[in-house]
């Protein structure tokens, strides 16, 4: 077992995402560094890793937004940076749809409608599947790709999806994200 502390990257920062991770951290015995976030992402990746790494659970889950910035911004070096820390271990990462139609995308594992199910087409905003098979746009994503993870779940705007993830509903969405990457990308026994 790695003795680095294990983390999972969300690409939203907003209020949504913040008070919904804020819910489901402890549920899967982690911490949330959701002062650090923003939209966009202000913290330094000193900053960042630092919190991280002071952390009291071994899974840390880091919020990163670029808000639409165009290439890579303040979320996507936070993520490079931490990628290249031999002391964390990203174990996967949850890739945000949003508005910005083919300007950013990635590749993903896996998508997750707004109804839970699984897809091999990405997801808009509101987490509908869209037409591209096997790739999502969004603002925070271009990074994802410049590095090898062993899983990127896509899914729609954490938190909202016309309701359906709404954290009075527990939040189903992410937290199906999050269960199939602790299920796939972590744990190196």
């Amino acid at each position: 077992m790695s003795n680095r502390k294990q983390v999972i990257v969300i690409t939203d920062g907003d209020e949504y995402a913040r008070k919904t991770m804020d819910y489901l951290a402890p549920l899967f015995g982690g911490t949330c560094l959701s002062h650090l976030s923003d939209n966009p992402t202000k913290a330094s990746s000193k900053e960042v890793m630092e919190a991280v790494k002071s952390a009291r659970s071994d899974l840390v889950f880091v919020l990163v937004d670029d808000a639409g910035w165009h290439g890579i911004g303040a979320g996507e070096h936070i993520l490079i940076d931490m990628y290249k820390d031999s002391t964390i271990e990203i174990i996967g990462a949850i890739a945000v749809a949003s508005h910005t139609k083919n300007l950013e995308w990635t590749r993903f594992t896996f998508a997750i409608d707004n109804e839970g199910n699984l897809t091999a087409n990405g997801v808009d905003k509101e987490g509908i599947p869209i037409e591209d098979v096997g790739r999502i746009n969004g603002d925070t994503v271009y990074a994802l790709d410049q590095i090898d993870l062993p899983i990127v779940v896509a899914i729609g705007d954490i938190g909202k999806m016309y309701g359906r993830d709404d954290i009075k509903k527990g939040s189903p969405i992410t937290r199906k994200a999050i269960e199939l990457i602790l299920e796939r990308g972590g744990n190196d026994e």
